[in-house]
């Protein structure tokens, strides 16, 4: 299979590793310099790859992903203060499959003969965590620009090579099809004489928040699944004259309206899982947008007494340290009132999370619950044993505490204390205060609850 990896035009970083490409966003003035951030946290990022590949050769997508957001939790704030840093990765996944990270404004593009399916760090809470199918045509990453548009992919692929290294950029094509230098005009199915679409290998188990309009856009999405499938559009023009790029190099300079990004999706194309007993939900997009913006009405009006860290961020007036960037905070400074930031995140055991941004429900059918009635936000959990009720646990956030109630359950809530080995029933309705590292079983499914690492919030 050929990956000749293509640099495109910019003024970002791009990274070539033997099966990985590493694109990471430069916000500073001029060309990125030695000492930049972004140069910092691209050979940094790089050589947590490489160490993936050394441990899983084969296949190093999860290690990557897990890494990785172990990487943004330590070290991101360190290399980058008080400024998120924006990158993606693409590596082989374990299935034989392309594996995409990202974080923050950066787009993976995959394209196949009829079709082009984006997956967008803006839109996720923390990250995206994909595995998909090889592209019969190429993969890409790329930097959005301050508006957050993407380039096209170019028409045919230039004569350039980028094979280890790190060079300046705005994102990176790697090609797979070496025959076909051209991809079709149109978006129809391949015809007689044209090479045939091959069968789609379905993806892993996904969830998908999709936004109703650019305003909503504007606020910011405080909850999310990692596992978020963004549309499929075909490939060809949009309707309406609009001219190819020229040449390659003008790729960066093509970009896609944002409203292409808000077609809708055939829901012949829904992912269904590889294995497993637990198969992935149709998605309501309806129902998804109304999540989406019930955690953002709910989250962004908590306010709370606490103390302010030397950047600013909100903290937690019992914790000596900040939890989002980890400066020691005054403890003798008097009580403020500060904006809550989310309260951690609940892990669940196939890397699915949930950013703890309000009171939440669990259960295999949360949505039309009672307590989704009176506000909490519903947090669907697939379970196919039987043990799990439909509203089985609530997450309550007070003040700055996380705190699981069972809801009187027909199996129970159990929970482990890291370090324990031993699971725990909890009483119905009584609640029991979380610590990182506490999992939580609901049914035959395990959730682990853990610090989230935010953007600053209160400046």
């Amino acid at each position: 299979m050929d990956r000749q990896v293509e640099v495109v035009e910019g003024g970002h970083a791009v990274a070539g590793l033997p099966g990985a490409v590493i694109v990471v966003a430069h916000r500073g003035p001029g060309r990125p310099a030695q000492d930049s951030p972004a140069l910092v946290a691209l050979e940094s990022l790089a050589e947590l790859v490489r160490e993936a590949i050394a441990q899983k050769p084969e296949g190093p997508g999860a290690t990557v992903a897990r890494q990785a957001t172990r990487w943004l939790m330590k070290h991101a704030e360190q290399i980058s203060p008080g400024e998120p840093i924006d990158f993606g990765i693409l590596c082989t996944a374990e299935n034989g499959g392309v594996a995409i990270f990202l974080h923050g404004a950066v787009t993976a593009v995959l394209a196949d003969d009829t079709e082009v399916a984006r997956y967008r760090g803006s839109t996720a809470a923390f990250t995206v965590d994909r595995v998909a199918e090889v592209p019969a045509r190429a993969a890409a990453l790329f930097v959005d620009d301050a508006r957050g548009r993407i380039p096209n992919l170019p028409p045919e692929r230039g004569i350039g090579r980028l094979v280890e290294g790190i060079a300046p950029a705005g994102g990176a094509i790697v090609w797979f099809d070496a025959a076909r230098t051209r991809p079709p005009a149109t978006g129809r199915a391949s015809g007689p004489g044209e090479t045939p679409r091959r069968t789609e290998m379905p993806p892993l188990p996904t969830a998908r928040i999709e936004r109703k309009s650019s305003a909503e856009s504007d606020t910011g999405q405080l909850l999310d699944s990692r596992r978020t499938p963004e549309p499929r559009e075909p490939s060809g023009p949009a309707p309406g004259p609009e001219p190819p790029p020229p040449h390659p190099s003008a790729a960066s300079t093509a970009m896609l309206d944002a409203e292409a990004e808000q077609q809708a999706i055939d829901p012949r194309h829904a992912p269904t899982q590889l294995r497993g007993t637990n198969p992935a939900p149709q998605p309501d997009p309806d129902l998804q947008r109304r999540l989406e913006a019930t955690a953002r009405a709910t989250a962004l009006t908590v306010r709370v007494l606490g103390f302010k860290c030397a950047r600013a961020h909100p903290s937690d007036p019992r914790a000596a340290f900040c939890t989002v960037c980890g400066m020691p905070v005054d403890q003798t400074q008097p009580l403020i009132e500060v904006v809550r930031p989310p309260l951690g995140m609940l892990i669940l055991d196939d890397g699915t999370s949930y950013l703890l941004a309000a009171d939440a429900v669990l259960g295999r059918d949360p949505e039309h619950s009672a307590a989704a009635e009176s506000g909490l936000v519903p947090l669907r959990v697939d379970d196919a044993s039987g043990g799990m009720s439909r509203a089985h646990a609530e997450i309550r956030l007070v003040n700055w505490d996380v705190s699981v109630v069972d809801r009187g359950s027909t199996n129970g809530t159990r929970t482990r204390l890291p370090g324990y080995r031993d699971w725990i029933r909890l009483a119905p309705h009584q609640s029991m205060a979380l610590i990182p590292g506490t999992e939580i079983m609901l049914g035959n499914r395990v959730l682990r609850f853990e610090h989230s690492a935010p953007p600053p919030f209160g400046r």
